[in-house]
């Protein structure tokens, strides 16, 4: 039994960190990895996404479609921020750097001011579970669903839509798309959108098993940055992979020595996989297929 007990307690350990560093990632993968935005909003991003699900759940919404109000939120606010802000910053980095860190600061400032240090956050939901003389969340459980359906959408929205299509057409060669009468303005807009959505979910589906606190963001946001350099720039061939490679290095030294030694060992798997790959993962798939 003892034995049951830890393979159950190392999977699900596992599965813990894996649909942390997917769903941390994934709307930082499409804003970084497809459009070469380097989003330093993207913390306060999920933070937007929290707040409004916690605003939803105790406006009397249920939890499920709170979240989904979060997201929705989230994305929209993105799509104003890509239209003032990053729309005039694509070509040039560095100034993207500035700008989004510009729009963090105001809105973790802005939060703080608005609503105080802290707020009453969401208990976490469905209870949990016994294997042996350990406990396990249920919700833990859900988390790790919707990092695969995530994972899933993605590649259909990108792979087998027709927007997907132009997304990735404009991303790649924006003025041939742009001759080809497609709005790339649009497809800019809308493409930043879900990524912010995607930050938005994180924030929404984290809320209950987080403290509500304008900075919380942070916690995601190393996470989802090596997370994201460490799988390359596809969405779906660096960020899955990259996510299972960082998750067992986590969850094997957290377990055995802690939370402390899970982010030391992290960041040290990042350092030598950028070493070994300076592409990503990425860029290793598409080399050995090439």
């Amino acid at each position: 039994m003892e034995f049951v007990t830890a393979i159950v307690s190392s999977a699900y350990q596992f599965g813990d960190a894996f649909a942390f560093l997917v769903l941390s990632a994934c709307g930082l993968a499409v804003i970084f990895g497809m459009m070469g935005v380097i989003n330093l909003a993207h913390g306060e991003f999920i933070m937007c996404g929290a707040y409004m699900t916690v605003f939803a759940v105790n406006w009397g919404l249920p939890l499920p479609l709170a979240i989904l109000c979060g997201s929705l939120f989230a994305g929209l606010v993105g799509m104003i921020i890509e239209r003032v802000v990053v729309r005039r910053l694509y070509a040039r980095p560095l100034d993207s750097i500035l700008a989004t860190w510009g729009v963090s600061l105001i809105a973790s400032q802005g939060t703080l001011i608005l609503f105080g240090p802290t707020m009453r956050g969401v208990g976490t939901p469905l209870g949990s579970f016994m294997v042996g003389a350990l406990s396990f969340s249920y919700y833990r459980l859900v988390l790790i669903a919707t990092a695969l359906a995530v994972l899933l959408l993605l590649y259909l929205v990108f792979n087998k839509t027709r927007f997907g299509v132009l997304a990735r057409a404009t991303i790649q060669a924006p003025h041939m798309a742009n001759a080809l009468g497609v709005d790339t303005n649009r497809v800019y807009a809308f493409t930043f959108g879900i990524g912010a959505a995607l930050a938005g979910l994180t924030g929404g589906i984290y809320a209950p098993t987080m403290t509500m606190i304008p900075t919380m963001g942070t916690t995601f946001i190393m996470e989802a940055f090596v997370t994201v350099v460490v799988g390359g720039a596809d969405v779906f061939l660096g960020t899955a992979p990259a996510a299972a490679l960082l998750a067992v290095v986590k969850a094997s030294l957290t377990s055995w020595q802690g939370q402390l030694a899970g982010q030391i060992g992290l960041l040290l798997a990042v350092i030598l996989v950028i070493r070994l790959l300076p592409k990503g993962i990425t860029g290793f798939i598409l080399k050995d297929r090439a």
